[in-house]
């Protein structure tokens, strides 16, 4: 990656290495929020974009300038040094100055000022442009926040812009500088182990997505209405983290392609594939998540059609046996009205009515009004209704 190339570590650094790699036991104060000031400022100093700027030689901090202007004066006093400078949501003048001083591509500087871009890497002469995608699972919610990072790499820098409170980095600059022989290796050891600390910040995430997808399965099937609404923004989170994980993977294997030509350290060499592996096993369970989710989000849609399915049956039943009755009803009333109609007609108070003087007139309409009734018996019999 660059022209001067790191000392020969001791046998002892494989030790110092997996000390450093270890996550830290509390992040400091001064670089938990992106607009933190940086831990040198003087007081009453406005706090600004600069979360930190430092100079290293031999992997020790020599010079801790309190703004960029500073930083860029010691570095350059500083020949044989190297600045780690941490950004969180720079403005457009201060990306600008770091371009001018450090000779920035015109379009990893564009990158860095809109965001909102999909990881990758780029390499740009001596200078190495690397996107993130930091994630972080949120306890309270229940859903996952991702941070963008943007890493510039040259020969003798390193520059880190944060667009989000994810991925705080004060923890791996403390790992880093409680290693010196680590640190001396120069800003390829500072690229990898901040991609180390955002793949290793992927592991609470897929610890928290397992657990939420073991309760969504729980929730299906107790018949949990909500559960679909869950299953939908899970599944979009879950291809956020894919779009996050995924590229990790060809741009691990791009940088362990230039092994060779640019001369990179064994010990890197090893760590590199380690953070491959990992890349490679949280994105195979993001993809098994995705996969669970369609699924359970099939599952769900089965059970949800069975119950209408069986709602409606029940519907249809009851509709059903509501209709029967209504034809009985409809029956016996019919049944009823014919001899009511028949007393209705005789009961009136007229003097010329046909067979008033017959002495069988009384025993003909009776029996007319039981004809009547039989033979509509019998057709609502025959037509089960009764």
């Amino acid at each position: 990656m660059a022209e001067r190339r790191p000392r020969p570590a001791s046998p002892a650094r494989k030790h110092t290495w997996r000390r450093a790699t270890r996550p830290p036991a509390a992040p400091p104060p001064e670089e938990t929020r992106p607009d933190a000031p940086s831990a040198s400022a003087p007081a009453g100093r406005e706090a600004g974009s600069v979360v930190q700027a430092a100079l290293y030689r031999d992997g020790v901090r020599v010079a801790t300038p309190s703004s960029l202007a500073d930083t860029f004066r010691e570095l350059r006093e500083q020949r044989d040094g190297m600045a780690w400078i941490g950004l969180a949501r720079p403005t457009e003048a201060e990306l600008l100055s770091l371009a001018a001083e450090f000779d920035l591509h015109e379009l990893a500087v564009e990158d860095a000022m809109e965001a909102h871009q999909r990881p990758k890497l780029e390499r740009y002469g001596e200078t190495l442009f690397v996107v993130l995608r930091a994630a972080r699972y949120l306890d309270a919610p229940e859903e996952v926040d991702f941070g963008e990072l943007h890493v510039f790499v040259g020969p003798d820098f390193v520059i880190t812009v944060r667009h989000a409170a994810a991925p705080d980095l004060s923890g791996v600059r403390r790992r880093m500088e409680e290693t010196p022989d680590l640190l001396k290796l120069g800003p390829e050891a500072v690229l990898y182990a901040i991609l180390d600390a955002v793949v290793d910040g992927y592991a609470p995430v897929v610890a928290g997505v397992q657990n939420d997808i073991d309760e969504i399965e729980t929730e299906v099937f107790s018949g949990d209405p909500e559960v679909s609404r869950r299953i939908y923004e899970l599944s979009r989170e879950m291809v956020e983290f894919q779009r996050a994980t995924r590229p990790l993977v060809g741009m691990l294997h791009q940088l362990m392609a230039g092994f060779a030509k640019y001369g990179t350290d064994e010990e890197l060499q090893r760590y590199l594939r380690d953070v491959a592996d990992h890349v490679t096993h949280t994105s195979e369970r993001v993809d098994g998540f995705r996969q669970a989710l369609t699924d359970i989000l099939t599952v769900n849609a089965t059970l949800v059609t069975q119950q209408q399915n069986a709602e409606m049956r029940a519907l249809a039943e009851a509709g059903f046996e509501q209709n029967e009755e209504i034809k009985k009803i409809s029956s016996w009333a019919a049944i009823l009205f014919a001899p009511t109609l028949v007393g209705t007609i005789y009961g009136m108070n007229f003097d010329h009515m046909p067979e008033l003087d017959w002495k069988f007139g009384y025993p003909f309409a009776v029996g007319l009004m039981g004809i009547v009734c039989a033979s509509l018996y019998v057709i609502f019999k025959r037509r089960d209704w009764l």
